[in-house]
């Protein structure tokens, strides 16, 4: 059995493994909590890993190496395509069952809930067997709220927990009012733009606003 959080997006490159490392500094003190990407495309321009560890200021015991590597910067079947191998889930999750049931995981997906993983699973088939609570990054911006909704709807179809929402990026009080009102969840945060973007400045920001009410604390009990 899986206790923690997955980290899934509406879309690539929303603010995933950002929103991660923030949960990274606001739960540690819990115990012990371990960030995991079971599946990272285009691992030659970008390792999120690595970024979790930069920014999260993470150990090496706060961090669960094993999984899918590719090269190629696409979806996961097509990368696993390209490269001549297969994606299987199942496989992934015999190397994280092998952890003490101790550990309490931030696992972070690859895109969003329909990105294809082989011929006939998607990410949110791994987000099932993982059977954790889901938290959604997303975007503040223009788009986000059809974006936000139809994640929410497809987790939900699935009978999965939606632990909340955090949007990345100016804030926009509309579009968290919509969200939150139509999407029936509560949004734990919203991250502005940290520049620069460094450990400090995110640790701080996840002291100050992140999930301030404690909402996510029994996840990583």
């Amino acid at each position: 059995m899986f206790r923690g959080l997955f980290v899934t997006g509406t879309d690539t490159g929303v603010g995933k493994t950002v929103v991660a490392a923030a949960l990274m500094h606001r739960y540690r003190e819990q115990g012990n909590l371990k960030y995991w990407k079971p599946i990272q495309t285009g691992i030659e321009e970008d390792d999120d890993t690595a970024a979790v560890q930069e920014w999260g200021v993470c150990s090496e015991s706060e961090l669960f190496r094993s999984g899918v590597r590719l090269s190629r910067p696409v979806a996961p079947y097509l990368a696993a395509t390209l490269a001549g191998t297969h994606i299987s889930i199942s496989e992934i999750l015999r190397s994280a069952e092998k952890e003490p049931a101790s550990v309490r995981w931030i696992a972070e997906g690859a895109g969003g809930v329909l990105v294809p993983v082989n011929e006939s699973e998607f990410m949110i088939d791994l987000m099932v067997r993982l059977a954790m609570p889901v938290l959604i990054a997303a975007r503040s911006s223009l788009g986000t709220i059809n974006h936000t909704l139809l994640t929410l709807e497809v987790l939900r179809r699935r009978n999965l927990e939606v632990a909340g929402v955090v949007m990345v990026g100016n804030k926009n009080p509309d579009n968290r009012d919509a969200i939150e009102r139509f999407g029936h969840v509560e949004v734990l945060g919203e991250m502005p733009p940290l520049s620069p973007l460094t450990a400090e400045s995110l640790g701080q920001w996840s002291a100050a606003a992140l999930d301030v009410r404690g909402r996510l604390a029994r996840h990583f009990q």
